[in-house]
């Protein structure tokens, strides 16, 4: 089965964003000087990571105001979901909404599970995938109307650090466990 046009589109645009994750989180996590990074205490883990969660809870809040604003200033939106069928607009803007919310639990989680799971040199990739995801959320959203292939490098700008964190975090603790078992 062949790929339709696009499916190849967004494929065009989803390397490049593979492309700029990778090269970015190498990068940086290299460039980073271990005196910048906190010591390997709990707290001092948890106390670099939090204040990068601010920037998901960021493009999350732009979200909110953005669906809040439209239903405020539309009379055919301002009822809510609940109340109305929705303009086409207000449908756009939750679905932006839906996905940042989505994408934004799956990063906070992941830069405080890294946080205190992966060695201290490592932790220089919580900031690398908290830009990454902030310019991620506003190509998707400047994208958005374009379809898959207007979406794709901003979905994977967002996402891709995310993912990379968790399946790392999922071997790393995988890894432990089989260690212990072994032990």
């Amino acid at each position: 089965m062949g790929l339709d046009s696009k499916q190849k589109a967004v494929i065009r645009w989803a390397i490049p964003a593979v492309a700029i994750t990778l090269v970015a989180l190498v990068a940086l996590l290299v460039w980073i000087p271990n005196r910048a990074l906190p010591v390997d205490e709990t707290g001092a883990r948890l106390a670099w990571a939090l204040p990068w969660t601010l920037l998901p809870m960021l493009t999350l809040m732009v979200s909110i105001m953005r669906v809040a604003n439209h239903r405020f200033a539309t009379p055919e939106d301002i009822d809510g979901s609940g109340l109305t069928t929705g303009t086409a607009r207000v449908l756009v803007l939750r679905a932006i909404l839906q996905n940042t919310l989505e994408q934004a639990i799956l990063a906070v989680m992941a830069y405080l599970v890294w946080s205190v799971t992966m060695p201290v040199p490592w932790l220089g990739v919580i900031p690398v995938a908290a830009v990454l995801f902030t310019i991620g959320r506003v190509l998707f959203a400047g994208g958005y109307e374009r379809g898959a292939a207007g979406r794709a490098m901003g979905f994977g700008l967002t996402a891709y650090a995310t993912f990379g964190m968790l399946i790392t975090l999922a071997a790393a603790l995988g890894l432990r466990l089989l260690g212990r078992l072994l032990d």
